[in-house]
C-alpha cells in the first residue's frame, strides 16, 4: 500500500496515538546565557496527561495531530469524523492503516453518532489493521517518534501549550513536505511475515 502513488480520491492515512504528561515548573528556570544552557530545577508538578491522535499520509506528505483529554471511543470517533469531513472532505474513500485497539473500529461511530451518520462514516473509510505484534508496520508510529524527539522532549505545562506546540510542529513538517524513507518492501514482507500469508497445498 505504501508504494502506491498518491490518489486524492483515495488518500492513504496512517493513524496511531500516544500520550504526553504535562509538567509545570515549581521554580522559575534560570535563563540561557552565553556558553550556558537554560537550567531547570529537578522538581516539578504533574499537571495531567493528554492524548495525541496522529494522522499521517505518507504519500501525501501530510500529518495532523489532534490533542484530546482521553482516548475513548468517543474521542476516536470525533477525530475520525474530522479527518473525513474537514481534512479529506472531497475524497471518495479514505484508506486508513491502524492497529487493533478496541476503540479503532466502526462500532465506535455507532456509540457516538446517530445510526445514519455512523453508517455514512463507516462507508467513508477502508480499514486496514496491522497484524498482532506488527504495529511497527504503521508509519504513524515513526511519525510519532519524530514528534517525540522534535517537540515533546521538553516540559510542557498544560494542554493549551501542548496544542500550540504540536500544531506548529505539524505545520513546519507539512510545509517542508517531510516524508519517511520506508525501506520495508513487499518482498521483505513475504519473508518476515510469511506466517500471515495464505498457503496452498498442491
Amino acid at each position: 500500500m505504501y508504494i502506491q502513488p498518491y490518489d486524492k480520491n483515495r488518500p492513504l492515512v496512517c493513524m496511531d496515538e500516544t500520550s504526553k504528561q504535562q509538567i509545570k515548573e515549581t521554580r522559575k528556570p534560570i535563563s540561557m546565557k552565553p556558553g550556558q544552557k537554560q537550567c531547570y530545577d529537578h522538581e516539578y508538578e504533574r499537571n495531567g496527561v493528554s492524548n495525541l491522535f496522529m494522522f499521517f499520509s505518507p504519500t501525501g506528505q501530510w500529518r495532523y495531530v489532534k490533542v484530546t483529554d482521553q482516548r475513548t471511543k468517543i474521542d476516536w470517533a470525533i477525530a475520525m469524523k474530522e479527518l473525513s469531513d474537514i481534512h479529506f472532505k472531497n475524497a471518495e474513500k479514505i484508506v486508513i492503516i491502524l492497529d487493533n485497539l478496541n476503540t479503532h473500529n466502526a462500532s465506535s461511530f455507532y456509540e457516538v453518532f446517530e445510526p445514519q451518520e455512523a453508517r455514512r462514516l463507516t462507508e467513508r473509510f477502508e480499514f486496514h489493521y496491522t497484524p498482532k505484534h506488527g504495529s511497527w508496520l504503521n508509519m504513524a508510529e515513526i511519525e510519532l517518534s519524530v514528534l517525540s524527539r522534535q517537540c515533546l522532549d521538553q516540559r510542557i505545562p498544560d494542554q493549551k501549550v501542548l496544542r500550540k506546540k504540536v500544531t506548529a510542529w505539524g505545520k513546519t513538517r507539512n510545509n517542508s513536505h517531510a516524508s519517511i524513507n520506508w525501506r520495508f518492501t513487499t518482498k521483505d514482507a513475504r519473508i518476515k511475515l510469511k506466517r500471515l500469508y495464505p498457503t496452498y497445498n498442491a
